[in-house]
C-alpha cells in the first residue's frame, strides 16, 4: 500500500498525521492519556485525527482511515480476474476467434517497435473500458449546482457514442465551481459580455509581442494585491503554468523535493526542468526533512558539490486525497534548511481562508514566506488560466524566461474580465457582501457534507475543511456501479480508479460549491445513503479521537522508527 502521511507503510488504525496507536510520537504530536487508555481497550475501533500543534493557530483535523483487509483482498482479486479475462480476450483476438474493435497496427508495421506498452493496452482496453461503462456523460450547459447532461456510451477505449439521451436537473457534485461564479447570469457574465463586445474573443499574439492588453495589466495588479505579494503574472492555461514555469526556475545541478501525490502538471514541470527529483511521502514532514538533511550533508551525487537550489513542491489542497498541505511545518523546514518553496494553490485559492485567499491565509501565515505562489482561475473564479505571484524580481525573471510567457497566446479578454469581476466580488470591491457569503457558504457546506457522510458510515478521506471529498469505493466493479446508480437518481459524480489512484483506493470524488443549497445537499446525501446500502459501501469501523498538541521545537522533526 502507499505510505500514509505519517510514513507508516501499512496504514495502521491511526494513519492520520503520522501518529501511531502505542503512544509514540509522530510528526510532533502525542496522544492524550484518555486516548491512550481507549487505544488499549480497543485500538481497532478508534481512528485518530490530529489537532493543532505548536505551529498551528487553528485545529487541523485530517483523517485517512485504513483499508479493511477483506476489502483490500477482494479488490486485488477483482482486478486479477479482470486482468485474466483481458489476456484471454487478447489471445482470442490474436487468433481471430474474436473480432477486434480497437485500433491495431497494420500488417506492414508488425516488425516496428510497439507504440503502446502491452500491459497498458490490456488495462485500458480490457479493464477500464468495462469499469467506466454506463456512467459517462457530457455537460451541455453551465456547471451550476443543477445542470443538464447528455449521456454517452463507450464501445471501446477510443469509441464514444453520443446517445442523445438528455437528462435535466442533474445535481452537479463533480465540478470545481467552488464559489459558484461559473454561471451565465449575474455581474460576472454581464461584465464579460461587455468586454467581449469591446475587445473581441482572441488576442492572437503573445504578451511579449503585441498581445499585452490593459486588461492583462489590470488583472496582474489585482492578483498581486489579492495575494499580498509584490507582483504577479498570469497565463492562459493552469496546467502550463506549472509545467512551463518550473523549468525556468530550476535546472541541472538543482534539487526538487516533490510530494508523492503532486498533480501531473507539477510532475511534468519537474521532469522537463532537468533537475534531480526526489519524492517525499505525502504530507510527511519527517520524510521531507530526511531528504533535506541528506541534500545538505551529501550534496550532488558523485561530485558532492552543494546543490545550486533546493525547491520544495507542494499543493494547497490535494485534489484526489482532499488533504491540505501542512504549510506551517513545510515553511519551518524550508527556513531551517534554506530551501525554496513552490506552492500550487489551484484548488485552495478562493476556497480556503476567511476571505478566500487560500491556504496561506487559512493558516494565518505571511505570503512572503512562500517563494513562488501559483494558482489557477479555473476553479473558484469560474474562468481559465493561471498565475504566479511573488517577489518582483521573480516575476520580472519569468516574463523573459518562461515558455508560457514567451510563446503562449495571451488570455482572452472576456476571460480576464470574468476573473477580475469575480475576484473583486470576493474582495468586496463590488460594493456587496456576496463574495464573503459565498466563502462562508462553501465552508458550511463542506463541513456539513463531510459530517453527514461520516455519520452514515462511509470512509471519507482528507481534511474537514477541504471542499474535495473522496468517498472510498475500493472494488473495480463498484466504481462504475456507483456512477451509474447515482446518475439514475439524477446526481452527476466523478468516480476515479487506478492509475489515478492506488489500485485498492478507487473512489468517488465530490466537489462542493457555494451554489449548493442545504436542500440540494440533503437530496444528494439521501441518494448517496441509499446507493451506499445497495452497493455495501459503508466500510467505516472507527470513531474519531483527537490528540493532544505538542509545542514545536528543534527536535520536532527528528526521525522515529516505523
Amino acid at each position: 500500500m502507499r505510505p500514509g502521511p505519517g510514513g507508516c507503510c501499512c496504514r495502521r488504525p491511526v494513519r492520520a498525521n503520522g501518529c501511531v496507536a502505542n503512544g509514540e510520537v509522530r510528526n510532533g504530536y502525542v496522544r492524550s492519556s484518555a486516548a491512550a487508555a481507549a487505544g488499549q481497550l480497543g485500538a481497532a475501533q478508534i481512528h485518530h485525527v490530529t489537532q493543532n500543534g505548536g505551529l498551528y493557530k487553528r485545529p487541523f483535523n485530517e483523517a485517512f482511515e485504513e483499508t479493511p483487509m477483506l476489502v483490500a483482498v477482494l479488490t486485488y482479486v477483482g482486478y486479477g480476474v479482470l486482468t485474466l479475462f483481458g489476456y484471454l480476450r487478447d489471445f482470442l483476438r490474436h487468433w481471430r476467434i474474436e473480432k477486434c474493435h480497437h485500433a491495431t497496427e497494420r500488417e506492414e508495421q508488425q516488425l516496428f517497435i510497439a507504440i503502446l506498452v502491452f500491459s497498458h493496452t490490456i488495462f485500458s482496453l480490457e479493464i477500464w473500458v468495462h469499469v467506466q461503462k454506463g456512467w459517462q456523460f457530457l455537460l451541455i450547459i453551465i456547471p451550476a449546482a443543477q445542470t443538464t447532461i447528455m449521456t454517452v456510451q463507450s464501445k471501446t477505449k477510443h469509441s464514444i457514442l453520443y446517445t442523445g439521451n438528455i437528462i435535466k436537473d442533474v445535481i452537479n457534485m463533480g465540478s470545481y465551481n467552488y464559489l459558484g461564479f461559473a454561471r451565465n447570469t449575474g455581474s460576472c457574465q454581464e461584465a464579460a459580455a461587455k468586454v467581449l463586445e469591446e475587445y473581441g474573443v482572441g488576442v492572437c499574439s503573445t504578451r511579449q509581442e503585441i498581445g499585452n492588453l490593459d486588461k492583462h495589466e489590470e488583472l496582474e495588479k489585482l492578483v498581486a494585491w489579492f495575494l499580498g505579494v509584490e507582483a504577479a503574472m498570469t497565463y492562459g492555461m493552469g496546467f502550463a503554468t506549472n509545467s512551463m514555469n518550473i523549468p525556468a526556475l530550476v535546472g541541472k545541478g538543482c534539487l526538487i523535493l516533490s510530494d508523492e501525490l503532486n498533480h501531473a502538471s507539477l510532475v511534468l514541470g519537474a521532469r522537463l526542468s532537468g533537475a534531480t527529483i526526489r519524492i517525499f511521502k505525502h504530507n510527511n514532514m519527517q520524510s521531507l526533512e530526511k531528504l533535506l538533511k541528506d541534500a545538505i550533508v551529501y550534496g550532488q551525487p558523485r561530485t558532492r558539490r552543494p546543490w545550486k537550489k533546493i525547491l520544495i513542491l507542494v499543493e494547497g489542497i490535494y485534489s484526489m486525497e482532499g488533504s491540505i498541505v501542512r504549510l506551517p511545518e513545510v515553511i519551518a523546514l524550508k527556513k531551517k534548511y534554506k530551501a525554496y518553496l513552490y506552492l500550487d494553490e489551484a484548488h485552495s485559492i478562493g476556497a480556503l481562508g476567511p476571505t478566500g485567499r487560500g491556504v496561506v491565509e487559512y493558516f494565518g501565515l505571511d505570503p512572503e514566506d512562500v517563494d513562488v505562489m501559483m494558482g489557477t482561475f479555473t476553479k473558484s473564479f469560474g474562468a481559465s488560466g493561471g498565475y504566479i505571484g511573488g517577489k518582483k524580481e521573480l516575476v520580472d525573471y519569468l516574463r523573459t524566461h518562461s515558455h508560457s510567457a514567451v510563446y503562449a497566446t495571451s488570455l482572452s479578454p472576456p476571460v480576464v474580465e470574468q476573473i477580475i469581476t469575480s475576484m473583486k466580488c470576493i474582495m468586496g470591491q463590488d460594493g456587496t457582501s456576496l463574495g464573503k457569503e459565498c466563502i462562508q457558504q462553501l465552508a458550511e457546506n463542506t463541513r456539513y457534507f463531510r459530517r453527514r457522510l461520516k455519520e452514515m458510515g462511509f470512509i471519507i478521506y482528507g481534511n474537514e475543511d477541504s471542499p474535495v471529498v473522496p468517498l472510498m469505493l475500493y472494488m473495480p466493479a463498484k466504481i462504475g456501479a456507483f456512477g451509474r446508480e447515482m446518475l439514475k437518481r439524477n446526481i452527476g459524480v466523478v468516480v476515479v480508479g487506478f492509475p489515478a489512484t492506488p489500485i485498492i483506493e478507487s473512489r468517488a470524488r465530490f466537489c462542493l460549491s457555494a451554489a449548493h443549497t442545504k436542500e440540494i445537499l440533503d437530496t444528494a446525501l439521501k441518494e448517496i445513503d441509499e446507493v451506499g446500502d445497495l452497493l455495501q459501501l459503508k466500510y467505516s469501523r472507527h470513531r474519531l479521537v483527537p490528540l493532544l498538541d505538542r509545542p514545536f521545537d528543534e527536535t520536532t522533526y527528528e526521525e522515529t522508527e516505523d
